[in-house]
């Protein structure tokens, strides 16, 4: 028969007919026990029965093939089967059965799929009960309604299987089987059977009354621990130091949460929080290193292994090493440790955030404030310069400087209110770069001993006034500055503006502190020397012009901020007979 075939009916059979799958296996069970462990004829029907079982079985996918050491296995299984099968086997066979039988019976959402497991378990547990253990009890002999009651009464069972409502198995998901619920049933039926046996011997009571006072003790053990598990009298049982002891796996849950909140309060930069944290999940006994990578930062911490653990968010990615390979409840906590620290990464980011926010508003809002003056002084140099202009008496050299000043005052002061009336609009204004960079070198820093060299400047390039005067403005300053500090620092300025545009500033004073640099051109930072706010509005001005500020060098003896972008060229005119 071709192997597709057979590949077909195994679907059909165990997809649409479980059911009958399920019953024509506890029917062969069922002949095999009647018959007898010593019947040749039982023991091959006890061989079907297990055929018919790794068929139903819930452990391994029925499309996977067979390993020669698999199928060796089984007919090992099958031999030993036909040469030494008795009661004792049997009886472990039963209560390994309904163990797992009893373990998929909280896997189930439907009702009915649920009452059939458990009419399934009702028999074995009554086969194992009625007709098996006793066959094990030396000197009983059963009575002829028990034999009539496990001959035709457990079949009756059979039928009731058969009329239960089931759905078919599609075979998308496989079985599961709760190993605690399975291992569970299976000791409470070994403790019932041994309970038995130990009060038939020890109390020589007849077999029914020993199995009476087994149930009746287990009955009792199970709601002693079904109260000290959830009392509901106010105060927490088992079933909370149960759950404690899961999120304590490999450390104790209330330690995480203590060093998270101690480190959350006393780090306030995200990163360093972060790398603090992550360097603490090396303190685990089954990490050995790792490594962490959020949307602006990564770093690493102990060594690597062979066995990994991730968790990823939205903002964090985070990879552990480990020297074994993790069980799932372990893989489960180092998710539940990972998620807490990236809930307290995102708090960090969210209260960074909105400290900028803060700090931005409180200057915009400064900045609104002084609107109002700033139009009451352009107010007062307006009619200065009314003044000066229509002055005829007094002396000419005066005059003339009023003239040449007071209007580019008024127009500085202007550009100001402009654009603290809307502070979000475009940096306008295009001025020559050669006549820009010929008036830094003239009107500015005068006598400062600032250096200035000048590289190839394009006679048409325009550069947007506004970004570069405020840029030069402050990388000089703030150069020349650090010699309060140190009075032998140099200040070097260079510009190229040729087929890209390069504004550059170096000084030799000391480095900037790295977690300052860091963070210098992302928002306002504390320093000594001025460093900040500044720097931050040029960067986000420079974007906004599209061109871009960074420190490309840091180091002692050589710190050095660039300008870089495009310029402009003049619009061309239109050509001859064209419409403007």
């Amino acid at each position: 028969m071709p192997i597709s075939t057979l590949t077909r009916a195994y679907r059909v059979l165990t997809g649409r007919y479980w059911h009958l799958l399920f019953v024509g296996m506890l029917a062969l069970l069922h002949l095999t026990a009647m018959r007898g462990v010593e019947d040749i004829w039982a023991r091959a029907l006890m061989v079907a029965h297990f055929g018919l079982f790794i068929l139903w079985q819930p452990f391994m996918r029925g499309e996977q093939n067979l390993t020669p050491l698999q199928v060796s296995a089984i007919a090992l299984i099958c031999g030993l089967t036909m040469l030494f099968w008795n009661w004792w086997l049997m009886l472990l066979w039963l209560s390994i059965l309904a163990g797992v039988v009893g373990g998929k019976v909280f896997q189930f959402q439907l009702r009915w799929q649920r009452y059939f497991h458990l009419t399934v378990l009702l028999y074995l547990v009554s086969l194992l009960l009625i007709w098996v253990f006793p066959q094990l009890l030396p000197g009983f002999s059963q009575t002829q309604e028990l034999k009539q009651l496990a001959q035709y009464g457990l079949p009756l069972l059979f039928l009731a299987m058969l009329l239960f409502p089931t759905e078919a198995d599609t075979g998308e998901t496989p079985q599961v089987v709760d190993f605690f619920y399975s291992a569970f049933l299976f000791m409470i039926i070994a403790l019932l059977v041994l309970g038995s046996f130990a009060f038939m011997t020890l109390g020589r009571v007849p077999y029914p009354i020993a199995l009476t006072y087994s149930l009746l003790l287990i009955a009792g053990i199970l709601l002693l621990l079904g109260l000290a598990w959830n009392p509901r009298a106010g105060f927490g049982g088992l079933g909370m130091l149960f759950s404690r002891y899961l999120l304590s796996v490999g450390l104790p849950f209330e330690k995480w949460l203590s060093f998270l909140a101690e480190l959350s309060q006393s780090e306030r930069q995200p990163e360093k929080f972060l790398r603090e944290a992550c360097a603490g999940l090396g303190g685990l006994p089954w990490v050995t290193g790792g490594t962490w990578r959020s949307s602006a930062y990564g770093g690493e911490f102990g060594i690597q292994s062979r066995n990994t653990v991730e968790y990823s968010d939205r903002e964090l990615h985070l990879r552990a090493y480990t020297p074994f390979n993790l069980s799932p409840a372990l893989v489960w906590h180092f998710h539940l440790l990972g998620q807490m620290l990236g809930e307290f990464y995102m708090a960090k980011l969210r209260e960074q955030k909105l400290q900028q926010q803060s700090y931005l508003q409180a200057v915009y809002e400064t900045g609104a404030r002084m609107t109002h003056d700033v139009k009451n002084l352009l107010q007062s140099l307006n009619v200065l310069c009314a003044a000066a202009e229509q002055e005829t008496h007094g002396s000419e050299e005066l005059q003339s400087l009023m003239r040449r000043q007071l209007p580019v005052i008024t127009a500085r002061l202007q550009q100001t209110l402009d654009k603290l009336r809307a502070p979000t609009s475009e940096a306008g204004g295009l001025v020559p770069a050669r006549s820009w960079w010929r008036d830094l070198q003239r009107s500015h820093y005068a006598g400062e001993n600032v250096e200035f060299h000048e590289g190839e400047i394009r006679e048409q390039a325009l550069l947007p006034r506004e970004l570069f005067d405020s840029a030069a403005d402050n990388l000089i300053q703030n150069a020349l500055n650090k010699r309060k500090l140190q009075a032998d620092v140099g200040v070097r300025v260079r510009f190229i503006c040729g087929d890209s545009v390069a504004f550059k500033v170096c000084d030799t004073g000391r480095e900037i502190p790295a977690e300052t640099a860091r963070e210098l051109l992302r928002g306002p930072v504390p320093s000594e020397s001025g460093l900040g706010i500044g720097l931050y509005q040029v960067a986000r001005l420079a974007e906004t012009c599209g061109f871009t500020l960074t420190l490309a060098h840091n180091s002692g003896g050589e710190v050095c901020f660039t300008l870089s972008g495009t310029h402009k060229l003049p619009a061309e005119p239109p050509a001859a007979g064209t419409a403007p």
